[in-house]
């Protein structure tokens, strides 16, 4: 008992400078604004209610944001699992190109943003490679970051830069099912189907759970190569949460940005909540 209570203190002394270092710069400023979202000022404001939330809830540029990036996250969420499943799966055969895709799937999570978005910018363009290719047999340009065509590029973009990082979890996780479930499953005449939906994705569950929540809060970071793309203003399909942020920011109206971050905050972990309970009744249903 007594070597218990020591070995606490001792994780305990270990975790504290992380622990104070996450209060202070992530818990207290978060609380801070979740604060000021229900004042009218930051300075010697009055408790306002949900005042600051109804005005954000009837500004049309946050609700042409909120569903644009609500949007984007229900597309881009589903097609990246599905291709990121299908090539770690295509990954773990032995296959003779195996060598030249993985080493092709790792190379976006290693290439800086400023290099990536430079890339695009140049196949994108008005003037870019894409174009002179499509006048090279006869096919109209295309604006492709001033139309809707915007969406997607940068549904291609997500795509690209996160796919190689869901590969690799997903390969971790099928690396961990024993190759004799599938001989045995062989033998009983199961087909390929059945042994994806009875095995593959019966062990995959905590991989799968995990790399759809990564892959939530990644489709809500694409702000970042939007913005290097796209400007502070962007097409009206690719105008995020972010964007809106960012722009209210520099008008410096904290209550909108704190309570527009409020409500993001809540909508991910309703989402992240959501996703532990289906997990939960998944485990007990195989059980």
């Amino acid at each position: 008992m007594k070597w218990r209570h020591s070995d606490a203190t001792v994780a305990v002394m270990f975790l504290a400078p992380s622990l104070i270092g996450f209060a202070m710069f992530y818990l207290v400023p978060f609380a801070t604004g979740v604060g000021y979202s229900f004042m009218d000022s930051t300075v010697d404001g009055q408790f306002v209610g949900l005042e600051n939330y109804n005005a954000l809830l009837a500004s049309d540029s946050f609700r042409k944001a909120a569903s644009n990036t609500f949007l984007f996250t229900i597309v881009t969420v589903p097609l990246i699992i599905a291709i990121s499943l299908g090539l770690a799966m295509l990954l773990n055969q032995s296959i003779y190109i195996r060598n030249m895709l993985r080493t092709a799937y790792v190379l976006p999570l290693v290439v800086p943003v400023a290099s990536i978005v430079v890339i695009w910018q140049i196949l994108f363009d008005w003037n870019g490679s894409l174009n002179a290719w499509l006048s090279y047999f006869g096919i109209a340009r295309v604006d492709w970051m001033k139309t809707d065509a915007a969406r997607n590029v940068v549904i291609i973009l997500y795509l690209w830069k996160n796919v190689g990082y869901n590969i690799i979890l997903f390969l971790a996780g099928l690396q961990q099912i024993p190759k004799d479930y599938y001989e045995t499953a062989d033998l009983e005449g199961a087909g390929r189907l059945r042994q994806f939906t009875d095995i593959t994705l019966v062990y995959l569950t905590s991989t799968m759970f995990f790399v759809i929540i990564m892959s939530i809060i990644n489709s809500f970071k694409v702000f970042r190569e939007t913005y290097l793309m796209a400007g502070d203003y962007p097409h009206d399909s690719i105008y995020m949460l972010q964007h809106y942020m960012n722009n209210t920011f520099l008008s410096l109206d904290i209550q909108k940005i704190t309570a527009a971050a409020t409500m993001m905050v809540g909508c991910i972990l309703i989402i992240v909540i959501g996703l532990f309970v289906l997990e939960r009744r998944f485990r007990q249903f195989m059980e």
